[in-house]
């Protein structure tokens, strides 16, 4: 049977007086429960499920999120679980809950963002300024047509016109459609004819590595087979040499330039959609998740403000990109709550090793937010001089993208959290708007663990037909509750929608995560099911396997895959990465490791060194494209790697 990945034992405990003050704890005295720690936590989540409508009306009365008409209803399952719909007859705007709710208060004149370059140009806009470059951009938008139902592609880089173009938006009413900035042709297209874009905002491109990245020219090519776009806002930050379509294209400071700062915002159905986002499907066409601008502020209030305690006189630097979920959590999130946002283009150890600590020195960040595949890059090298910074300002670190290893967890929480910081994991996806699991200020820690479930979600782990696993025990995760969170559907295409997550059993939203409990009760994910490996007839995460290898100190990085066997049914293949020393010994010393540690069906069947693996710009390591490199197989939608071209190196290896 597989087993968490973790040693059993608590290292860090919250502090009591702390716990006490925040917010998640301030919402639970509303509730009744006056116990702010793991056991006041379990009566929270039990409120939650036997109370949904009152446990929502709280979230949404304590986080004070606005509405310029209020709801009849906070929800409404009449059309079945999977259709929820939510604030039944109240009216809002996500610009209003994150920009125009801090007009005249001190929030206004405080920072909302700031920006650093790779060559360390530094930038800085407060919420009055983001606001009003929100409104100048909204009017062009408005000047040009564009209004609620329109979808609008937003195809930047992180610099602070990102936000703008963000909010502009949402102001007006129509539909954002984010895309990941480091997107080829073929990827920009798909998007552009399924969310059925209309217009664009776009930018001359970007740097990365002190090189120009260009952007504008690979959208072109794409937009050549895409009929429906009318306009295209370019921002000028390469020295305006981008190619532009006459009577299409429009240059961002030309536009704006005369634009009034105080555009009203739109007053829009609670649940009318905000942004599409699409996830990476293993086949077939990416998926667009719909987000109405009721259901991503309440899933933020929730997550960020309650479960991580946002708060306003917090900073953030969360390295992603606006095109997945991270991004627009950051924006929305943060300007809730009357934080700032700290913006870094470009990338985390260029020019200098050791940029990521400084930022997070220099600028005063509170939260960092970080994926474990940027860990372990810092391990390779030694800490990129991490012992020189003291990060005093900083109270704790979110994590979320894939699964730990104990020794990439427990790298962090010694060098950067100095043990006396939590690791908050954060778990969910694109399709649920945000976390299903997620740590809290109240949770004591176990590496690699998380707190507990987000609440008002039914988390649950369950076996292959649905029937509930005992605790302590492993298999799928779902949940039993809608979310205000949850996807809308897919874009035009609802029986795709049905199909991916509520088919499997009835009423049981299906995640597609392996999940466990220990006999504490710690949550822990162990990877994507698609992931699971079954050695002659057990099963087992990748990540156990992944945290063998790694302990050996041997190779940069791994991947644990399966591969069909005659004898096992399915065997182990370990891709890895920087071997110290020679091939053959090492892949020994890996296969001994392994075997040790999980017996002799696990032994590797082979071991393969590659010069890297396929990553997401959030740094995600994607095993699905790994295994299908090295059965010769198409490995699907690959649109969201930075790196494909290490795909066929990959299956080189295996000729």
């Amino acid at each position: 049977m597989e087993q968490p990945i973790v040693n059993g034992e608590i290292v860090w405990r919250p502090d009591e007086k702390r716990s006490a003050d925040t917010n998640l704890a301030n919402l639970m005295r509303c509730i009744g429960i006056n116990r702010p720690n793991a056991d006041g936590y379990a009566e929270l989540l039990r409120y939650a499920d036997t109370e949904p409508e009152q446990f929502w009306n709280k979230v949404v009365d304590y986080t004070d999120i606005r509405f310029y008409h209020p709801y009849a209803k906070i929800f409404d399952t009449s059309n079945g679980i999977a259709w929820t719909r939510w604030c039944l007859g109240g009216t809002t705007n996500i610009t209003l809950n994150c920009l125009d709710r801090h007009r005249n208060t001190p929030t206004w004149n405080k920072p909302a963002l700031i920006w650093e370059g790779e060559d360390g140009t530094r930038r800085q806009w407060t919420y009055s300024q983001l606001s009003a470059e929100a409104s100048k951009v909204a009017s062009v938008l408005k000047r040009l047509g564009y209004g609620p139902g329109d979808v609008i592609v937003l195809h930047m880089p992180m610099v602070p016109e990102v936000a703008a173009a963000f909010f502009a938006v949402t102001k007006i009413g129509a539909v954002l459609l984010p895309l990941f900035s480091g997107f080829g042709v073929d990827a920009i297209l798909t998007r552009l004819n399924e969310g059925r874009a209309t217009g664009v905002i776009a930018c001359e491109g970007t740097w990365r590595r002190g090189k120009r990245v260009p952007m504008k020219s690979i959208l072109d090519q794409a937009l050549a087979d895409s009929p429906t776009v009318r306009h295209v806002l370019v921002y000028r930050n390469l020295g305006g040499t981008a190619p532009m379509m006459p009577g299409r294209d429009l240059w961002w400071d030309e536009a704006v330039a005369s634009q009034p700062e105080d555009v009203p915002t739109e007053e829009l159905d609670a649940e009318a959609p905000a942004f599409l986002l699409y996830t990476s499907g293993t086949t077939g066409k990416p998926k667009g998740t719909v987000h109405s601008h009721c259901g991503f502020t309440i899933k933020m209030a929730m997550d960020m403000l309650l479960c991580t305690d946002f708060r306003s006189d917090d900073r953030i630097l969360w390295m992603s990109d606006i095109g997945w979920l991270v991004g627009p959590m950051l924006l929305v999130g943060t300007t809730m709550a009357g934080g700032t946002f700290v913006i870094a283009e470009g990338a985390p150890d260029y020019p200098d090793e050791s940029r990521y600590w400084r930022l997070i020195e220099q600028h005063g960040v509170t939260i960092l937010g970080l994926a474990p595949t940027i860990v372990r890059g810092f391990m390779q090298r030694g800490g990129a001089g991490v012992e020189r910074f003291g990060f005093s300002k900083l109270r704790f670190v979110i994590s979320t993208g894939e699964a730990w290893t104990p020794d990439a967890w427990t790298w962090l929480f010694d060098k950067v959290c100095r043990r006396r910081l939590p690791i908050l994991n954060y778990s969910g996806g694109t399709e649920v708007g945000g976390a299903i699991l997620s740590g809290t200020l109240l949770h004591p820690l176990k590496p690699c663990s998380f707190g507990g479930a987000i609440p008002g979600m039914g988390a649950d782990i369950v076996d292959e037909t649905g029937a509930p696993v005992p605790i302590p025990g492993i298999g799928e995760l779902v949940l039993r509750r809608p979310s205000p969170g949850m996807t809308r559907g897919l874009w035009h295409d609802p029986g795709r929608y049905l199909e991916s997550y509520w088919k499997k059993v009835q009423n049981l939203w299906w995640h597609g995560d392996r999940a466990a409990r220990d006999k504490d009760g710690f949550w822990y994910i162990l990877g994507r099911s698609d992931d699971t490996l079954k050695i002659a007839g057990k099963r087992t995460g990748p990540s156990e396997i992944e945290a063998l290898v790694m302990a050996t100190g041997l190779v940069g990085e791994v991947v644990a895959i399966g591969v069909p066997d005659d004898i096992k049914g399915e065997a182990v293949v370990l891709v890895a990465t920087s071997p110290v020393g020679n091939e053959s010994e090492i892949s020994q010393k890996l296969s001994d490791a392994v075997v040790s540690g999980l017996g002799v069906p696990f032994k590797p069947k082979s071991v393969l060194f590659a010069p890297d693996l396929p990553k997401t710009r959030n740094m995600k390591v994607m095993r699905r494209v790994v295994r299908a490199a090295i059965l010769g197989n198409p490995a699907g939608d690959v649109s969201s790697l930075i790196n494909p071209e290490i795909i066929e190196q990959i299956a080189a290896k295996t000729r």
